[in-house]
């Protein structure tokens, strides 16, 4: 059993790349397809209490149901907007990375590499043509 987890989306380009950064770095990560086993609401409320960010913070912007249920407007509180990302779980942003130096929210997808155990492999190329670690397994800055 691997000792990281990704609460991954493969329709979402972010996510894949920061899979494939995880597999660079020689381990397969535990992947939870969180759209369809979500987080419990304890799950959810301590990967944001790990991350150090609060729900809006984690909520995405850019998808239905924001516009539909009016999330945009600061009335709701936090348990709240956890009750919607609960219902409607293409709210929680992603991926979520969990390793044992830390939890992100990797967007940018390189954010994963501050809290990856093991060193890149080798070079990586994200699906845009953004070269992020050079042929010696080193971040591009």
């Amino acid at each position: 059993m691997s000792n990281i987890i990704i609460y991954h989306n493969p329709a979402c380009g972010t996510s894949r790349n920061t899979l494939e950064m995880i597999r660079n770095s020689g381990t397969e990560p535990t992947i939870i397809y969180y759209l369809e086993t979500p987080p419990s609401r304890n799950e959810l409320v301590k990967l944001m209490a790990d991350m150090g960010i609060t729900p809006r913070a984690l909520l995405r912007k850019n998808v239905e149901p924001y516009e539909k249920e009016g999330l945009a407007d600061e009335c709701f509180t936090d348990e709240q907007l956890i009750d919607f990302m609960l219902t409607y779980p293409i709210l929680i942003n992603r991926p979520i990375v969990v390793t044992p130096l830390g939890t992100r929210l990797c967007r940018p997808s390189e954010v994963v590499l501050n809290i990856l155990p093991a060193a890149q492999k080798g070079t990586f190329t994200k699906e845009d043509g953004e070269k992020v670690v050079d042929d010696a397994g080193k971040q591009r800055k």
